[in-house]
């Protein structure tokens, strides 16, 4: 089994231990996490080597020149000028998803401002999210389908009763389906579709127009593709499943230091394609442990990577150590380094959205 960065990991399932861990955050069990719901048996794919750190890349003085002057940008979830939102999906041993919180507002001295949840298709998504601080938002991952499925209208009753239950929630809401569509491990991939971004992208706005009707207005739209395209060949460019931009309010990313990756190498095609028109959402980030004060150093240096540059207005940890399938330890508390270098990431006015 491969990751869907193209690692080799352990084959396994999802273990007794796994779901009980998910149903004590109140979760679904369906809404397994994007780490656990990468595709089994799929071929091995070896990322290009991590480049070297480059400069911070040029931007205008507004990051967002060529934006519609008139258009909130990050729709319900505003982007503020210099202030990035800080948030995770936190899954840790033994923790309901509110002690979990409890825990990091106490070591962090300061709350989850984006709060991640995952869902399954065909799951109800959230009406209420009762842990969810009152200053915080949520981020709802909610996976999607074989595109035949969706663009043939039988869908169609099941996206709209998930858009009344979202518009249920009553608050702003960041909605980010079908994440990671540039890989070749999920189903609603372009490569498990006929190699066809195409059909993603009329998916992706036939779901926007179904909410639209629904009256979900308090959905700010998160299209989130993979930092970099599996297969790397042309059809697949990331690019090429972007709905447009009176489609999305946030453009996110998933990107984790697998591979001794820096920011740079992870963030900066993201960044560089689009944050001149959206604001920028780091939806998805790690990193492991290579020992001494790796890991610590390298949520130093991500500090410093958001700092340069600043159409990004919002970052989304991946906090957990219930990950069968890994050895590593995502937890940002894994030592004293690490937790005081994530404590002053969450400090740093930067983070302060």
């Amino acid at each position: 089994m491969t990751t869907p960065h193209g690692h080799r990991r352990p084959s396994s399932g999802i273990g007794r231990r796994t779901l009980l861990g998910i149903a004590g955050l109140g979760v679904p069990a369906a809404a397994i996490g994007a780490y656990q719901m990468r595709a089994a048996g799929a071929p091995e794919i070896v990322d290009p080597a991590p480049s070297a750190p480059s400069a911070a890349p040029s931007v205008t003085p507004s990051p967002f020149a060529d934006a519609d002057p008139d258009q909130k940008l990050g729709g319900t979830v505003p982007y503020r000028a210099g202030k990035a939102m800080r948030g995770s999906y936190l899954g840790l041993k033994g923790k309901t998803y509110a002690e979990a919180l409890a825990l990091r507002k106490k070591q962090l001295g300061r709350t989850e401002r984006i709060v991640h949840v995952f869902y399954a298709w065909e799951d109800r998504l959230p009406t209420s999210i009762p842990y969810l601080p009152k200053s915080a938002v949520p981020l709802v991952s909610w996976r999607g389908a074989k595109y035949k499925n969706i663009l043939n209208g039988k869908s169609d009753d099941l996206i709209a009763a998930a858009a009344r239950r979202i518009r249920a929630l009553d608050q702003p809401t960041l909605l980010r389906w079908g994440w990671e569509m540039n890989g070749h491990w999920y189903e609603w991939g372009g490569k498990k579709n006929g190699d066809d971004p195409d059909g993603y992208v009329e998916c992706y706005r036939r779901l926007h127009r179904i909410f639209d009707e629904e009256g979900a207005d308090n959905v700010s739209w998160v299209w989130s593709p993979n930092w970099n395209a599996n297969p790397q060949e042309a059809w697949n460019a990331t690019e090429n499943y972007y709905p447009g931009d009176d489609y999305v309010d946030w453009v996110g990313v998933s990107g984790y230091n697998l591979h001794e990756e820096s920011p740079q190498t992870l963030f900066d095609g993201i960044y560089q394609g689009f944050s001149a028109r959206k604001p920028i959402m780091i939806t998805e980030v790690g990193s492991m442990d290579w020992g001494g004060t790796t890991k610590a150093d390298w949520i130093t240096a991500f500090t410093r990577y958001v700092q340069e540059r600043p159409a990004i207005g919002a970052v989304v940890w991946f906090d957990t150590d219930t990950h069968e399938s890994y050895t590593e330890d995502w937890r940002t508390d894994t030592d004293e380094a690490s937790i005081a270098a994530y404590r002053a990431l969450a400090q740093n006015a930067r983070f302060a959205g």
